[in-house]
């Protein structure tokens, strides 16, 4: 049985638990046997990182926690099944767990405190909007710029994460967790996190900067973009590798410097 599958089983019970006032004496039992029934998944979840140098039962601990969240936060009268909500918790709980242990660059306080945030808002924004955040939406919910929500974002890349290759659905698709971030290029997740990204920006041409702006900031497809601009999807994707070029060459300069 796979994952979606078995979380489905308990939709009804999710529904019930969330009707039932805090104070029902069926109200704790109902919870364990949901969390007991659904934690299969989070071990099955946990077991794909088993090859990253951690203790097993330690991960499915921490899904587990993820889990747990899940079961007490889920808001069933919004919709979204649960699978859509409680995998990408669990995802955030294991992420949490290796970033924790694995910052390999320095990274200011407020910046790893921003991108803990951006993490949070994803799961929270992604069950009320029934699709994946844009950069936008995750500003309106948090109170920052888009720009702010950018760098949390590109914040990943300062810690070796190599979760963010794992599944992000409940099955074993093609999907991974980084594409919970919205849809981004793998060449600008490549870039380093540094203030330097912004003046580096900075130096590419206004037009370039309008199509960065609506690829990872409006989320467009290079398709949507060439409509806008008036130029083909092929133009707009050469533009966008110049710009990245661009772009790792002046943060190479400013690593030498």
């Amino acid at each position: 049985m796979s994952a979606v599958d078995v979380l489905a089983r308990f939709e009804d019970a999710l529904l019930l638990l969330h009707r039932l006032p805090d104070g029902d004496t069926g109200r704790g039992r109902l919870r364990d046997e949901i969390i007991c029934g659904c934690a299969p998944v989070a071990r099955r979840l946990a077991m794909r990182f088993r090859n990253r140098g951690e203790d097993v039962e330690d991960l499915v601990q921490v899904a587990t926690i993820g889990l747990i969240k899940a079961v007490d936060r889920f808001e069933p009268e919004r919709g979204a099944p649960f699978a859509n909500y409680v995998m990408p918790t669990m995802l955030g709980e294991i992420k949490r767990y290796f970033r924790d242990r694995t910052w390999t660059l320095h990274v200011q306080r407020s910046l790893q405190e921003l991108h803990l945030a951006v993490c949070r808002a994803i799961p929270e924004l992604s069950q009320s909007l029934q699709r994946t955040p844009t950069a936008e939406d995750i500003a309106g919910y948090l109170g920052v710029s888009e720009e702010d929500v950018l760098r949390g974002m590109q914040c990943a890349a300062a810690y070796t994460a190599s979760s963010l290759n794992a599944p992000a659905t409940a099955d074993d698709g093609d999907g991974e967790l980084q594409d919970l971030l919205g849809e981004c290029d793998d060449t600008l997740e490549a870039l380093p996190e540094r203030e330097a990204l912004r003046q580096a920006i900075d130096t590419l041409p206004e037009r370039d900067q309008r199509i960065l702006r609506m690829r990872f900031v409006d989320n467009l497809t290079q398709s949507e973009i060439a409509e806008q601009v008036g130029v083909s999807q092929m133009h707009v994707s050469r533009l966008l590798a110049r710009a990245f070029q661009v772009l790792r060459e002046e943060l190479t300069c400013a690593d030498a410097g």
